[in-house]
């Protein structure tokens, strides 16, 4: 009886959107949504590195970083890049790149408003991007995320869609 009551919680949560691609239009929601999102993945992030390090990438702030980072994807690479859509808001994105050469996608960004997060969106974007990675000759697919506190969620919601670790050590050291 338990699984029934959560499956028709589930249910009840989800949102009616549709799935289209990028256009200008949709740039400052993107950039918005993105930041809002963001916001409690850099607050578990910055405790857990070293201040030196976190100085080094983010020496404006993370929000200027990720906004340059973002608006440069979308500038360059916005023809993969589709947004979750209902009317006219962008509830949420997804931006790849294709790596032939390995037959390897990467999802580079993905980002889901925080007012629409835990209804299956982020999910849809993910296996529509997938979907297509597959559709352009790819056997494989790499995400990268943080092993810190902050990107917690992201880990998970990779891991329930069957991506696997793979186990790498980054280290950094002040000069």
């Amino acid at each position: 009886m338990r699984r029934r009551e959560e499956t028709c919680r589930e249910a009840e949560r989800r949102v009616e959107f549709e799935i289209k691609p990028f256009d200008v239009s949709h740039k400052a929601q993107i950039l918005g949504l993105s930041l809002r999102a963001w916001a409690p993945v850099f607050s578990g992030l910055r405790p857990a590195v070293p201040e030196y390090v976190y100085e080094a990438f983010y020496p404006h702030g993370w929000r200027a970083r990720q906004r340059s980072d973002i608006e440069a994807f979308l500038d360059t690479e916005g023809d993969r890049v589709w947004v979750a859509v209902k009317e006219r808001a962008v509830l949420g994105w997804v931006g790849i790149r294709l790596h032939p050469e390995d037959r390897m996608g990467e999802i580079v960004f993905l980002a889901v408003d925080p007012g629409h997060q835990r209804h299956g969106i982020g999910k849809a974007l993910l296996d529509f991007a997938l979907e297509r990675m597959r559709a352009a000759g790819m056997s494989i697919v790499m995400v990268e995320t943080g092993d810190d506190p902050g990107h917690a969620s992201a880990r998970m919601a990779y891991e329930r869609s069957g991506f696997e670790r793979w186990p790498v050590a980054r280290y950094f050291r002040e000069l």
